[in-house]
């Protein structure tokens, strides 16, 4: 049959949308659900996530039946910043053998978006969502980070896109050493006059302001960054402070000016979906991270402090593997951090990109 290519609209087509990443990933050992709290209501057009941008949620049908999908989104925000006219493709899902229907949906994200005068679709990176991953196929990633079929890429390619980007992804292997290590650098920090303060302790008047605004100068000039507004912050506050972000992530201080930035999720394996037989290891039992220091107060610690933070929790909690989550190919400072905290690649990542004008 041929493919249809649709957009969707209204909340029981867009919950569909939604629904078939849980069909792609179902014949999965392991895996991780569909994010339906949050993708829905960003695709509603209800959620802070929706400010500022023009989603087009699309889908290739064959038989009826949805085959793959996508989001195309110009982000005001992102082009506010960045001035580069690059789109967004986000939400890529596709069931196996669906060359035709991903190049068909590709073709109609990619004309939308040059129809706005976009130049480029960034496909990996954009509207929260992470890097595809090119290897360690079968392992169970942190939450959030993405855990997609080895033919994505084919499709892709197949698609008129390119490699645009690297990542890579560091886990850490919890020993007395390392608990060492990291007391020593909170110390240091400490020593400094560095005040490693976890969310949970930092006035409620003060605390989605001085978070958001730290994190935005941290990430100013991060590749591919979009600026996050104190909406989106406030809803992941509600989402996932009571699971325990506000225990491990941190502000750091200098006197009374915040420094630095630590954004720590703890592990949510309970939520994943793994069949008869198949456990979460140990080493999958994993947080993820974001940090960011301001550039007055790099150089000094204060990175290795935060991280350390947060580690010593999670060790005292007993786990014996901790991440230190997506750094890109060539952000040696914040690599050679994650080796310093006792960090090995475990994994590698790609964000995608098509070129709107002369292909």
């Amino acid at each position: 049959m041929a493919v249809e290519i649709e957009e969707l609209s209204g909340e029981k087509a867009l919950t569909e949308f939604v629904q078939f990443y849980d069909r792609v990933y179902e014949s999965r050992p392991i895996r991780w659900t569909a994010m339906q709290a949050l993708e829905l209501p960003m695709l509603t057009g209800t959620s802070p996530f929706a400010e500022g941008r023009t989603i087009r949620p699309l889908v290739g049908r064959d038989g009826g039946q949805i085959v793959a999908r996508c989001a195309a989104a110009v982000d005001q925000r992102y082009l506010d910043h960045w001035g580069d006219d690059v789109g967004h493709i986000a939400l890529f899902e596709a069931l196996p053998g669906t060359r035709d229907a991903t190049r068909q949906l590709m073709d109609e994200a990619c004309g939308w978006l040059a129809s706005q005068g976009m130049t480029a679709a960034r496909c990996g990176f954009g509207l929260g969502e992470f890097p595809f991953a090119i290897d360690s196929y079968d392992d169970l990633p942190p939450n959030l980070v993405r855990q997609n079929p080895a033919y994505y890429h084919a499709l892709l390619k197949d698609a008129g896109f390119e490699s645009e980007k690297g990542w890579v992804d560091y886990k850490i292997a919890v020993t007395h050493e390392l608990v060492e290590r990291w007391q020593r650098a909170l110390d240091g920090a400490a020593a400094q006059g560095f005040d490693i303060v976890p969310l949970r302790d930092v006035p409620k008047d003060k605390l989605v302001g001085q978070f958001v605004d730290t994190w935005n100068v941290a990430f100013d000039r991060h590749w591919g960054a979009a600026p996050f507004t104190e909406a989106e912050f406030s809803l992941l506050l509600d989402v996932l402070g009571p699971l325990g972000m506000l225990d491990l992530s941190v502000l750091a201080y200098d006197g009374d000016a915040p420094v630095g930035v630590l954004w720590v999720n703890p592990e949510m394996t309970a939520m994943a979906v793994a069949s008869e037989g198949r456990e979460v290891r140990d080493d999958e039992r994993l947080n993820t991270l974001g940090i960011g220091v301001l550039p007055a107060a790099r150089g000094k610690g204060v990175n290795l402090a935060m991280a350390s933070y947060a580690y010593l929790q999670l060790a005292g909690q007993g786990y014996t593997h901790v991440s230190y989550t997506l750094v890109l190919d060539d952000n040696w400072p914040s690599r050679r951090t994650g080796e310093r905290l006792g960090g090995f690649v475990c994994a590698n990542y790609m964000v995608y990109r098509r070129n709107l004008r002369g292909r």
